[in-house]
């Protein structure tokens, strides 16, 4: 595992890649859709159909040249549940009625002829970071669509994040303004503050604040760790105290740290062109709006996109002589 972000390369296309964190998208709509929407065997749909509302409407705005959509399937047994089981020990298992409505979503953006990310031993985040990778080494800017904290420690110069529900966009410069640090100290930083969402316990004491100032004083957290007594002299209120609390800590942070750190390896599509919408799957698609008894709006919305996606491949498929 690597932790660190992609390097800074020179960003070559006028319109970015877009990685898409869909898991958060589908929880989303988990929470806020109609509950009473099913499908034609009774199971809930609202999950996918408030995802598959998203997916069009950004496809439709933003046109993406590159793009992949990330799906979790390793919340409770990736490699990061072998190095610490008590990760994410305190979610609650999704409901059997959401797993088959992520099984729904997969199945659209494959039909929509967009790459999906998924996989047993490696998380949505790791899948964006790899795929990341993959395209900024052929020069490509990426725009990450997620609100995920995490996600920020990948972003270089070109980039940016997009929190979609909310419209807030940052880049790698506005890291510091909306975490504190840049983006290649936020592992570093959750590897002290602790991560309630992902049950990674903290130092006592050291909250972003503490923690920020600690990176950016020492340089990073191997420096934090190999000069903890120096801590104990900063004018730093309670330092005392905090270098107490981090000498206790050092090999908890450093669990941490391998688990707050993004995977720039995992396997994803390559190279960068296997980003690149294919034809849609337009009776797959029309299969699936049937299946879960989606209303008229949105089964107008798919017979459109799936026609204008059939004329775009037609016309890019003529000669150009």
């Amino acid at each position: 595992m690597n932790p660190t972000a992609a390097a800074a390369v020179p960003a070559t296309t006028a319109k970015p890649a877009v990685l898409i964190d869909g898991s958060l998208y589908v929880f989303r709509a988990w929470h806020s859709v109609d509950s009473s929407l099913s499908c034609q065997d009774g199971w809930p749909t609202n999950a996918v159909y408030g995802f598959v509302r998203f997916l069009f409407q950004f496809l439709q705005r933003q046109r993406p040249q590159h793009i992949a959509v990330a799906f979790d399937e390793a919340l409770t047994h990736s490699f990061r549940n072998r190095l610490y089981p008590a990760y994410k020990a305190n979610r609650e298992p999704a409901p059997v009625e959401l797993r088959r409505q992520f099984d729904h979503c997969k199945r659209f953006v494959r039909a929509l002829g967009i790459a999906c990310l998924a996989d047993a031993s490696y998380e949505a985040d790791d899948l964006i970071a790899s795929a990341h990778g993959v395209l900024r080494a052929e020069g490509h800017a990426v725009t990450i669509v997620s609100a995920d904290k995490d996600l920020s420690q990948l972003l270089a110069d070109g980039d940016e994040q997009w929190d979609y529900g909310r419209d807030l966009r940052w880049c790698a410069r506005g890291c510091i303004d909306r975490h504190g640090v840049p983006p290649e100290r936020i592992a570093d930083m959750l590897a002290l503050v602790g991560d309630s969402i992902d049950n990674i316990p903290g130092v006592p004491g050291i909250g972003r604040k503490t923690a920020a100032i600690l990176l950016h004083h020492f340089g990073g957290l191997k420096s934090v760790l190999a000069n903890i007594p120096a801590i104990a002299r900063m004018r730093l209120r309670g330092a005392a105290r905090i270098a107490g609390e981090l000498a206790g800590r050092v090999e908890q942070v450093r669990l941490a740290r391998q688990l707050t750190g993004l995977v720039l390896d995992a396997p994803v599509p390559n190279p960068a062109d296997s980003y690149r919408p294919v034809s849609v799957a337009a009776d797959e698609v029309l299969e699936l709006v049937d299946e879960l008894r989606f209303g008229p709006m949105t089964r107008r919305a798919c017979l459109d996109w799936c026609q204008e996606s059939t004329q775009a491949a037609a016309l890019a498929a003529r000669p150009t002589h």
